[in-house]
Protein backbone atom coordinates (compact mmCIF):
# COMPACT_ATOMS: atom_id res chain seq x y z
CA UNK A 1 0.00 0.00 0.00
CA UNK A 2 0.99 3.08 -1.18
CA UNK A 3 2.23 5.80 1.58
CA UNK A 4 -0.10 8.76 1.93
CA UNK A 5 0.50 12.06 1.91
CA UNK A 6 -2.24 14.86 3.38
CA UNK A 7 -1.84 17.94 1.82
CA UNK A 8 -3.32 20.94 2.99
CA UNK A 9 -2.86 23.92 0.75
CA UNK A 10 -4.49 27.02 -0.73
CA UNK A 11 -5.43 27.99 -4.08
CA UNK A 12 -4.44 31.68 -3.65
CA UNK A 13 -1.02 31.04 -1.40
CA UNK A 14 2.14 31.82 -3.15
CA UNK A 15 3.82 29.28 -1.25
CA UNK A 16 1.50 26.45 -1.85
CA UNK A 17 1.90 27.56 -5.68
CA UNK A 18 5.88 27.08 -5.38
CA UNK A 19 5.73 23.64 -3.57
CA UNK A 20 2.42 22.40 -5.91
CA UNK A 21 4.44 20.76 -8.76
CA UNK A 22 7.36 19.70 -6.38
CA UNK A 23 5.30 17.67 -4.03
CA UNK A 24 3.25 16.33 -7.03
CA UNK A 25 6.91 15.42 -8.31
CA UNK A 26 7.75 13.55 -5.34
CA UNK A 27 5.24 11.77 -4.82
CA UNK A 28 5.33 10.32 -8.47
CA UNK A 29 8.97 9.54 -7.41
CA UNK A 30 7.85 7.50 -4.09
CA UNK A 31 4.94 5.80 -5.23
CA UNK A 32 2.84 7.75 -2.51
CA UNK A 33 -0.94 8.77 -2.39
CA UNK A 34 -1.69 12.66 -1.72
CA UNK A 35 -4.87 13.46 -0.05
CA UNK A 36 -5.12 17.20 -1.49
CA UNK A 37 -7.38 19.33 1.05
CA UNK A 38 -7.97 23.18 -0.38
CA UNK A 39 -8.41 24.59 2.98
CA UNK A 40 -9.96 27.95 4.21
CA UNK A 41 -6.71 29.18 5.56
CA UNK A 42 -8.81 32.29 7.30
CA UNK A 43 -10.45 30.06 9.52
CA UNK A 44 -7.29 28.45 10.69
CA UNK A 45 -5.21 31.69 10.83
CA UNK A 46 -7.61 33.02 13.28
CA UNK A 47 -7.85 29.87 15.43
CA UNK A 48 -3.76 29.06 15.61
CA UNK A 49 -2.40 33.02 15.94
CA UNK A 50 -2.34 33.39 12.17
CA UNK A 51 -2.68 36.91 10.31
CA UNK A 52 -3.58 37.41 7.01
CA UNK A 53 -1.79 39.32 4.56
CA UNK A 54 -2.78 42.41 5.06
CA UNK A 55 -2.96 42.70 8.98
CA UNK A 56 0.84 41.64 9.24
CA UNK A 57 3.41 44.44 10.04
CA UNK A 58 4.96 46.10 7.61
CA UNK A 59 8.31 44.28 8.60
CA UNK A 60 6.51 40.90 7.74
CA UNK A 61 4.96 42.12 4.54
CA UNK A 62 8.38 43.87 3.56
CA UNK A 63 10.33 40.22 4.53
CA UNK A 64 7.72 38.26 2.53
CA UNK A 65 8.12 40.22 -0.89
CA UNK A 66 11.71 39.70 -0.45
CA UNK A 67 11.35 36.00 -0.02
CA UNK A 68 8.61 35.72 -2.93
CA UNK A 69 11.67 37.14 -5.67
CA UNK A 70 14.19 34.81 -3.98
CA UNK A 71 12.50 31.15 -4.89
CA UNK A 72 10.57 32.86 -7.69
CA UNK A 73 14.55 33.11 -8.64
CA UNK A 74 15.45 29.78 -7.25
CA UNK A 75 12.93 27.78 -8.60
CA UNK A 76 12.73 29.42 -12.01
CA UNK A 77 8.71 29.79 -12.04
CA UNK A 78 6.74 32.73 -13.68
CA UNK A 79 5.22 34.56 -10.87
CA UNK A 80 3.51 38.08 -10.53
CA UNK A 81 4.73 39.48 -7.10
CA UNK A 82 1.88 41.60 -7.08
CA UNK A 83 -1.03 39.65 -9.22
CA UNK A 84 -3.89 41.90 -10.40
CA UNK A 85 -6.45 39.19 -8.82
CA UNK A 86 -4.86 39.07 -4.98
CA UNK A 87 -5.67 38.68 -2.02
CA UNK A 88 -8.71 36.74 -3.46
CA UNK A 89 -10.91 33.85 -1.97
CA UNK A 90 -10.21 30.42 -3.36
CA UNK A 91 -13.83 28.89 -2.38
CA UNK A 92 -14.69 28.14 -5.91
CA UNK A 93 -11.92 26.92 -7.41
CA UNK A 94 -11.66 24.58 -3.73
CA UNK A 95 -14.84 23.12 -4.64
CA UNK A 96 -13.94 22.70 -8.27
CA UNK A 97 -11.22 20.41 -7.23
CA UNK A 98 -13.35 19.19 -4.51
CA UNK A 99 -15.72 17.97 -7.01
CA UNK A 100 -13.00 16.62 -9.52
CA UNK A 101 -11.47 14.30 -6.99
CA UNK A 102 -15.28 13.11 -6.12
CA UNK A 103 -15.75 12.49 -10.04
CA UNK A 104 -12.97 10.47 -10.32
CA UNK A 105 -10.51 13.47 -12.48
CA UNK A 106 -7.35 14.57 -11.93
CA UNK A 107 -7.70 17.48 -8.82
CA UNK A 108 -3.82 17.86 -8.50
CA UNK A 109 -3.51 18.81 -11.87
CA UNK A 110 -6.78 21.17 -11.85
CA UNK A 111 -5.23 22.93 -8.20
CA UNK A 112 -2.12 23.36 -10.08
CA UNK A 113 -4.46 24.92 -13.07
CA UNK A 114 -5.53 27.35 -10.38
CA UNK A 115 -2.34 28.51 -8.63
CA UNK A 116 -0.85 29.43 -12.02
CA UNK A 117 -4.33 31.44 -13.05
CA UNK A 118 -3.53 33.42 -9.98
CA UNK A 119 0.13 33.72 -9.63
CA UNK A 120 1.51 33.80 -13.03
CA UNK A 121 -1.67 34.10 -15.80
CA UNK A 122 -3.55 37.30 -13.77
CA UNK A 123 -7.00 35.34 -13.79
CA UNK A 124 -9.73 35.64 -11.27
CA UNK A 125 -10.76 32.27 -9.87
CA UNK A 126 -14.11 34.72 -8.08
CA UNK A 127 -15.34 34.37 -11.70
CA UNK A 128 -17.53 31.19 -12.36
CA UNK A 129 -17.04 31.33 -15.76
CA UNK A 130 -13.00 31.52 -15.38
CA UNK A 131 -12.66 28.21 -13.11
CA UNK A 132 -15.21 26.84 -15.52
CA UNK A 133 -12.97 27.11 -18.26
CA UNK A 134 -10.15 26.47 -16.65
CA UNK A 135 -11.21 23.27 -15.85
CA UNK A 136 -12.27 22.15 -19.62
CA UNK A 137 -8.73 23.26 -20.57
CA UNK A 138 -7.87 20.21 -19.01
CA UNK A 139 -10.63 18.26 -21.08
CA UNK A 140 -12.42 18.36 -17.60
CA UNK A 141 -16.61 18.68 -17.96
CA UNK A 142 -16.44 22.44 -16.05
CA UNK A 143 -19.86 23.13 -15.52
CA UNK A 144 -20.60 19.74 -14.31
CA UNK A 145 -17.49 20.00 -11.58
CA UNK A 146 -19.15 23.48 -11.32
CA UNK A 147 -22.72 22.15 -10.08
CA UNK A 148 -21.21 19.72 -7.95
CA UNK A 149 -19.07 21.50 -6.25
CA UNK A 150 -22.18 23.71 -5.25
CA UNK A 151 -23.14 20.66 -3.19
CA UNK A 152 -19.72 20.43 -1.27
CA UNK A 153 -19.78 23.47 0.70
CA UNK A 154 -20.63 21.95 4.35
CA UNK A 155 -17.60 19.69 3.75
CA UNK A 156 -15.84 22.14 2.14
CA UNK A 157 -16.42 24.35 5.86
CA UNK A 158 -15.03 21.13 7.75
CA UNK A 159 -11.72 20.65 6.31
CA UNK A 160 -10.90 23.88 8.44
CA UNK A 161 -11.66 22.11 11.63
CA UNK A 162 -10.33 19.20 10.29
CA UNK A 163 -6.99 20.83 9.69
CA UNK A 164 -6.99 22.31 13.11
CA UNK A 165 -7.41 19.42 14.72
CA UNK A 166 -4.50 17.63 13.39
CA UNK A 167 -1.99 20.84 14.23
CA UNK A 168 -2.03 22.51 10.85
CA UNK A 169 -1.45 26.44 11.12
CA UNK A 170 -0.46 27.06 7.32
CA UNK A 171 -0.37 26.83 3.74
CA UNK A 172 0.98 24.48 2.56
CA UNK A 173 1.37 21.55 4.90
CA UNK A 174 2.25 17.78 4.26
CA UNK A 175 1.68 15.34 6.61
CA UNK A 176 2.85 12.02 6.82
CA UNK A 177 2.32 9.58 9.20
CA UNK A 178 0.93 12.22 11.38
CA UNK A 179 4.20 14.03 11.27
CA UNK A 180 3.70 17.61 9.68
CA UNK A 181 5.80 19.60 7.26
CA UNK A 182 4.75 23.31 7.15
CA UNK A 183 6.21 25.32 4.08
CA UNK A 184 7.45 24.63 0.74
CA UNK A 185 10.76 25.13 1.79
CA UNK A 186 10.08 21.90 4.10
CA UNK A 187 10.34 19.64 0.75
CA UNK A 188 14.40 18.24 1.37
CA UNK A 189 12.89 17.07 4.49
CA UNK A 190 9.33 15.33 3.11
CA UNK A 191 11.59 13.99 0.63
CA UNK A 192 13.60 12.01 3.68
CA UNK A 193 9.96 11.07 5.38
CA UNK A 194 9.56 9.10 2.28
CA UNK A 195 13.04 7.76 1.75
CA UNK A 196 12.23 5.93 5.10
CA UNK A 197 8.83 4.55 4.43
CA UNK A 198 10.04 3.38 1.51
CA UNK A 199 13.39 1.45 2.81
Amino acid sequence: MPIEIDYYGSLSSPWTYFGHQRICELARKYNAKINFYPVEFSVVFAATGGLPLPKRSPERRAYRYMELKRWKKKLKLPLNLDPKFFPVPHTKAALMCMAAEKMGADNLALAGKYLDAVWSEEKDITDDQTVIEIANSLGLNGNALFEKGQTLTDEYESLADEAISKGIFGAPSYVIDGEIFWGQDRMEFVEEKLKEANE
